[in-house]
């Protein structure tokens, strides 16, 4: 059944800009069938046979020739929406585009055809069952990769792995409700149902599947997201030779003038097909220049957002009181790993140093390295790894959303409420069955089971245009 905001929509489905080969799409919602042959007939001068690649001009309302191309048409449901759609595949050229799309609307004006709102032919699919919603999702992911991993997980989740582990997952926890509660219904059955169920060791098993989707999922968030770095510490300590090390390329100014850098520099590089944002930012130290002073307040501000901060220090001076000052401004919760630079000019060479710290129950990562020698990166390319968790060769990943890693972390931890009410035995069913039945829920949202209209919304406007 069509959704009842099926309207018939066009757009242009290919980029922006100048290319080789320009597509205008149309989706026929409602109008169906006969409004889909009639602008065959309008547009191409013919009725096309379906699913077959037809050589034919598109042509205006007085029968002038505007394009020459490919038509294709999908009768319903065996297209990209799942309703009827036409595809003309001309020259790629805006003048043309505009003219051919103009001509649809023109032609379409009879049943009320519109321009498509961003991502309105992806939420077709989803709406008619064609996708489902983390489907829809990698398929505006897969457009946006930056890495070759994160356009291979993309991949992953649109042909659906993550939906099929998910719908797993789900029908192991109805399973499990469906003995919950029919014990709850037939109470006078004198039987202990955790035992004879082996209530404990099925939901320990939903458990354990459920930490590692989480585990996929968060490494598949990475390769989307990334992890922002910001190089911090005091002037001349060799942010700007780090970011150039880093980067493989001479992307900042060095010099010996201490103040050099005065606005942030940023530069996206991969580790293992993990994009990194690495930000290079101006020297922390009391200054009376104004220009200098507000690139301070912005590095302030960009340490406020990093995941990751690399402290940087000379590596003949090692910790001063200044660089103490600067660390207890860090803020708590993100890693700082402390980079002693300029290791070339100092007896002791590239190494990592663990050690807890004096200030908290931490662990401080201290990685010795010469930025100008290009001396220890790996090692703190190895510890960025570490950081975020990465583990080598893991080619099952897929890639994922932070509403999905919400939804996980959620459906986490009702399994745990319900494990502990497992373990008050009968009087506590119907709590354990409430919390299965809510941690089902979480995970019906991310495949789109259960979704509110306004979820759908944010989702679909961050689409382009013609997807």
């Amino acid at each position: 059944m069509l959704p009842l905001d099926s309207d018939p929509i066009v757009a242009i489905a290919t980029a922006p800009g100048r290319g080789g080969i320009g597509v205008v799409r149309v989706s026929f919602g409602r109008a169906g069938e006969a409004a889909a042959h009639a602008s065959m007939q309008a547009l191409c001068g013919q009725v096309l046979a379906p699913r077959h690649a037809s050589y034919v001009p598109f042509v205006d309302a007085a029968g002038e020739v505007l394009d020459r191309g490919i038509a294709l048409y999908f009768p319903a449901p065996h297209s990209y929406t799942g309703e009827h759609v036409l595809e003309l595949q001309g020259h790629g050229g805006p003048v043309v585009l505009q003219l051919v799309l103009q001509r649809c609307l023109e032609a379409g004006r009879t049943f009320n055809l519109r321009l498509a709102e961003p991502g309105e032919f992806t939420r077709r699919a989803f709406l008619n069952d064609k996708l489902d919603l983390a489907q829809a999702e990698a398929v505006a992911d897969l457009i946006e990769a930056s890495t070759e991993a994160a356009a291979r997980s993309a991949g992953r989740s649109l042909d659906g792995a993550f939906s099929r582990d998910i719908h797993a997952l789900v029908d192991d926890v109805v399973a499990l409700r469906m003995l919950v509660e029919a014990t709850l219904d037939f109470p006078e059955e004198e039987i202990d149902f955790l035992e004879a169920a082996d209530a404990r060791g099925k939901l320990a098993h939903i458990r354990t599947r459920l930490d590692y989707i989480l585990g996929e999922a968060r490494q598949g968030a990475l390769l989307r997201e990334g992890l922002s770095v910001v190089l911090a510490g005091q002037p001349n300590v060799g942010k700007s030779s780090l970011l150039n090390a880093l980067a493989g390329a001479e992307l900042a100014i060095v010099t010996p003038i201490a103040g050099t850098t005065r606005d942030k520099v940023t530069q996206t590089i991969q580790i293992e097909g993990i994009p990194l944002h690495v930000i290079d930012t101006a020297g922390l130290r009391e200054t009376e220049d104004e220009v200098e002073r507000i690139g301070i307040a912005r590095t302030w501000s960009e340490i406020e957002r990093a995941d990751v901060v690399l402290h940087l220090l000379d590596a003949r001076s090692g910790m001063t009181g200044e660089d103490v000052e600067i660390a207890g401004r860090f803020p708590s919760g993100v890693p700082v790993v402390r980079v002693l630079n300029k290791t070339d000019l100092t007896p002791i060479g590239p190494c990592v140093n663990r050690h807890a710290s004096t200030a908290a129950e931490t662990e401080v990562c201290e990685i010795r390295l010469s930025a100008k020698q290009s001396e220890g990166i790996e090692l703190l390319r190895a510890e960025l790894l570490r950081i975020a968790g990465w583990q080598a060769g893991t080619e099952s990943v897929y890639l994922a959303r932070e509403r999905h890693l919400i939804a996980l972390r959620a459906a986490q931890e009702h399994t745990a409420l319900a494990q502990a009410h497992a373990q008050e035995r009968a009087q506590s069913l119907d709590l354990f069955a409430e919390e299965l039945r809510l941690a089902q829920e979480e995970l019906n949202s991310i495949t789109g089971e259960f979704t509110s209209d306004d979820l759908l919304g944010a989702i679909f406007s961050r689409f382009c245009i013609g997807k």
